[in-house]
Order: structure tokens, then sequence, then C-alpha cells
């Protein structure tokens, strides 16, 4: 919380009560879903404040976490915070999600990072077969959650469970995607930089009867 709130934090959230709940707390809700808390490697994807990897981290001092982010101002706070409390079981990966060579993670998460086709072609390469992508969303609208169905079959996940966080300030709307690695990630995926997000994979539009 004081490394949060200190000056030059990438963050907005300044108060630590506020860091405390829209945070601290909405980070450990992950711990929620057990594909998470047995998790033995996780790659967090956008992690930028190390949010939620690093609380992760402190929470699961058995587990490895990579925080990934593509921002260098970013990544150096990270590193420098990872080295002031002293976590050794997080570094910091400074690339983008399509660019990461790793061996294959338990569980990737995002928070607050991008639409569900999105986060569903980052993280279904990055994934073993039986690992989870666990993704913290406001509200969802039904174009999204239809968009990310269509997206995760495509890319060999499974939607498992939508899970409502419980309540805390701040959490009313809050909820946890987890979707299952069910099959291979078909060859040319993730795309280059930039494509899942400018042309996400989408479902069919059904056209009304006349």
């Amino acid at each position: 919380m004081e490394a949060l709130a200190a000056p030059g934090a990438p963050t907005a959230v300044q108060d630590p009560l506020q860091i405390r709940d829209v945070h601290i707390a909405d980070s450990l809700a992950g711990l929620e879903v057990p594909a998470l808390r047995d998790a033995r490697r996780i790659a967090d994807l956008g992690s930028g404040a190390g949010l939620p990897g690093l609380v992760l981290a402190i929470e699961l001092p058995q587990v490895e976490v990579v925080l990934v982010e593509s921002v260098a101002k970013k990544c150096a706070w990270m590193r420098a915070t990872i080295e002031g409390l002293g976590v050794d079981n997080a570094r910091v990966a400074c690339a983008r999600a399509e660019k990461l060579t790793e061996e294959p993670f338990d569980v990737v998460t995002a928070r607050a990072l991008g639409a569900l086709p999105v986060l569903c072609e980052y993280a279904a390469p990055l994934l073993r077969q039986g690992g989870a992508l666990v993704a913290w969303k406001g509200a969802v609208d039904a174009r999204e959650e239809a968009d990310g169905l269509a997206a995760a079959a495509a890319l060999g996940l499974a939607r498992e469970e939508l899970r409502p966080v419980t309540p805390y300030p701040g959490s009313e709307r809050r909820t946890l995607h987890v979707f299952r690695k069910v099959a291979p990630t078909p060859a040319g995926y993730p795309r280059r930089p930039g494509m899942a997000a400018k042309r996400p994979l989408t479902a069919p539009v059904r056209r009304a009867d006349r």
C-alpha cells in the first residue's frame, strides 16, 4: 500500500484506503478461483503497477509470477518495488504479451486490460494444456460476451466459470471470467502486436429473420 501511495507510482489512486479496496482487495479476489490458488507459474499481463500480479506474488510465495508489461517506466517501477519489498518469487518481463517467450504457464491473469476476445488471444498461446485465464472485468455487455466465447472457441479455450466478486467497496459490478485451455491453440496466434485489439476475433452477427 505504501509503495502504491508513493509519488511516482503508476496509478491514479493515491489514497491508502482506496488503494486497499480498489487495488489490494480487488487483486486478492482472484484467490476465489481454485486454478489460481493451485498455480505454480503465473503470467500477469499488462501488469502496470503490479496488479494483480505483485499482490498475488506476495500472497503466494511458493508461486513464480512473471509481471508482463510493455511500458519501460512501469517496468522500472515494478522492478524497484520488487527489490524494495524483497519479493523473490516475482520478476518483470518488459515486453508485449504477443512477443513473450516463456515456458507455458499454469495461469494467465489480466486486470482491466482489454476486451475478452483480446485477452483470450493474448493468453491462449501462453497457457499449458489445462491451464486457465483469469480475467478481472467490470460490466460486460452481451456483444463482448459473445465475442469472447467465439474467440475462446477458436483459440482452444472454453469458459469454465463466471464468478461475481464478493462485495467490498467498489466491487459491486466486478466479475472474474475464467477460461480453461482445452485444446491446442492454432498456429498463427497470437497475431503480430496490435492486431488482437485492432481486429479482434468476433462472433458472427445473426441477421433478424424478415
